[in-house]
This record gives C-alpha cells, sequence and structure tokens, in this order.
C-alpha cells in the first residue's frame, strides 16, 4: 500500500517525500529564514511520521464502516449560500431560532441515503422532530444596542455631534434568532464513512437568508457511530498537536484545525497519506517563557496527492476519525 508523508505550508518550504512500505522518508530540506531551524523540521518530520504509521496500521473500523450510514458531518448543514450577516451568522452558529408555522408532527415513509457505492433505506424523524433538534435555545438579552437619541427639550438648543453629543454604543452581543417561515422535506450532501452521500434533509426556509438550513432527517436508530481510533499508549511526541476537526474537504485540499498552546508558534500541517487513510496533524514551535495553561484552535490546510474521495481522515494524536465542523 503506497504512502506519502509530507509536511506542508511553511514559508519557503514545499515539502513531499513519497516511500514504499518499511522504507524511511526522505527528510526535509533547510528552511528560508523565517523558518525554524534543520534540525527541530527532522525532529517533527520523524516523530509525526512514526506516529501517523502506527495510526494508520491500527485502524479496523470493522463492516458497519462500509455497509450502514456514519455521517462525518454535522447534522445542521446549509444547502447553498445563505448570505450571512454577522447577526445572523451567530444566530445560525449558536442554534437561535423561532418558528412562524406549524410544524408536521408525523414521521414520513422512510428514505433514501445515496451513497457513490450504493444505497440505503433509512427511517425518518419529523419536521417537529428535527426543529427540535435544530433549536438550540433562545439568544442573550440585547445589551448594548445603539439607543436612539434623546428627544431635544422644547424650545432648547440643538446638540450637534461632538463632546457634548450622545454616544451611541455598539452591539456586544448579537441577539436575533433565526425565523423559520417554512419546511419541505429534501436532501443535503453530507460527507460520510462511504464518502459523500446524499442524505434525506428538512428543509427549513428562513427570513433573510438566501438557502435553506438542512437538518438530516435520518431517525437516531439509524445513524451509526464513529469508532474511537486506536493510538500508541505512549504520550504525543513534544512539538506534535492534534488534529481537532475537518473544515472542508473539496477534491485535493482539507482545511482543518489543530491545538496549540497560547504561546505556541505558527503550527506547521502535518499530513500521512494512504491510498485508505490520511492522518493529520500538525507542528509547533513550543514557547520557552511563561504562558497560560489554554488550548487555542488554530486553522491550516493541505493539499493531498489525491482527492479525498471516501477516504477516512484520522487524528495523529487519539487515532479518532475526524468530522467536519463549520
Amino acid at each position: 500500500m503506497r504512502r506519502h508523508l509530507a509536511l506542508l505550508g511553511l514559508p519557503l518550504l514545499v515539502l513531499a517525500g513519497c516511500a514504499a512500505p518499511g522504507a524511511d522518508p526522505a527528510g526535509p530540506p533547510a528552511a528560508g529564514p523565517s523558518g525554524p531551524s534543520a534540525s527541530g523540521l527532522d525532529h517533527r518530520w520523524e516523530a509525526f511520521g512514526q506516529r501517523a504509521t502506527e495510526v494508520a496500521d491500527a485502524w479496523r473500523p470493522g463492516p458497519a464502516w462500509r455497509s450502514g450510514y456514519v455521517p462525518l458531518d454535522e447534522a445542521t448543514v446549509l444547502v447553498g449560500d445563505p448570505g450571512f450577516t454577522d447577526e445572523t451568522k451567530q444566530a445560525f452558529l449558536n442554534g437561535w431560532y423561532r418558528d412562524q408555522i406549524d410544524l408536521p408532527a408525523a414521521r414520513p415513509a422512510d428514505g433514501t441515503i445515496r451513497f457513490p457505492d450504493g444505497t440505503l433505506r433509512v427511517p425518518l424523524v419529523s419536521a417537529a422532530e428535527a426543529y427540535a433538534q435544530l433549536d438550540q435555545g433562545d439568544p442573550p438579552p440585547c445589551d448594548g444596542r445603539p439607543k436612539a437619541p434623546a428627544p431635544r427639550p422644547k424650545g432648547g438648543p440643538t446638540v450637534e455631534p461632538g463632546p457634548d453629543g450622545p454616544v451611541a454604543t455598539q452591539v456586544a452581543t448579537p441577539c436575533v434568532p433565526l425565523t423559520v417561515t417554512g419546511v419541505k422535506l429534501g436532501s443535503a450532501s453530507v460527507r460520510t464513512s462511504r464518502g459523500e452521500a446524499t442524505v434525506p434533509a428538512w428543509l427549513f426556509t428562513v427570513e433573510g437568508l438566501r438557502a435553506p438550513v438542512a437538518r438530516l432527517a435520518v431517525a437516531p436508530s439509524a445513524v451509526g457511530t464513529a469508532p474511537e481510533g486506536t493510538a500508541p499508549s505512549r504520550p504525543v511526541d513534544d512539538g506534535i498537536v492534534a488534529a481537532l476537526d475537518l473544515q472542508a474537504a473539496t477534491g485535493n485540499r482539507v482545511d482543518y484545525r489543530v491545538g496549540t498552546g497560547a504561546c505556541d508558534g505558527q503550527p506547521t500541517p502535518l499530513v500521512l497519506e494512504r491510498d485508505d487513510v490520511v492522518v493529520l496533524g500538525g507542528g509547533v514551535v513550543r514557547s520557552t517563557g511563561p504562558c497560560t495553561m489554554q488550548l487555542v484552535m488554530k486553522p491550516v490546510s493541505v493539499t493531498l496527492k489525491a482527492p479525498l474521495g471516501d477516504r477516512t481522515v484520522l487524528d495523529v494524536a487519539s487515532g479518532t476519525p475526524l468530522a467536519v465542523r463549520r
């Protein structure tokens, strides 16, 4: 089984290796003036490559991974470009909704999921059940909204903008829910363990958005869960950080986030690519000074040798399959 090991993303540095199983991948060239030292790169290359190979070798998902429905995307997705404003995007991300329609409570007939390798009939939830899953609560109070200027006293002077004029405050926290005005049963494209699939979904028309918000309609009894991966029991080597989730996977490009320390350097994306799996992580230069203890999620991107297709994406630290989180 072929594999490609690459360290990508540093300025003035392009790295790509190819090796047969059991062969040592070629080490990277020295970095440019803005990159870390060559010895630092060699250390991260070897540590990541060894662990990623063990994670890929241990991946044994079981038959359901290729015969059932295991989504690797969130259950609430967008169908098209919604044309978000700052407030509507915040409401979508937080699940703030209100409905102005009667939501059907009857469950429809079974639906069909269409995979690249076949189809699967599954039970569906009602529109009311889907909305209950979609709606995550109400937004917080609208503190900090701009206030209308106070009325000018009768016969009093006009106060122009300046030191003596009223000060309008900026919006501190978006607090507008999305208003649902319609719903129909349709479908949405979702990444699954069997590749990109067309999945039955309730499509909610939302006031102010150009595209509907889709909530996947497959009943929980038919939704499989991703198995936990197998990772080496030893601690992750210092300088190697975990891949936390996928942001997007289109063709050869994979956008994902890694978890770094608050004072770590900019992460370098790391990838091991095989015919059946892709293992992702990151490399960082640790801070030597005092720093706060917190996890920072940072976006990185890689370009694979071949389109991702239905290959499973694993985190190098835990061996866990990564799902798309937008």
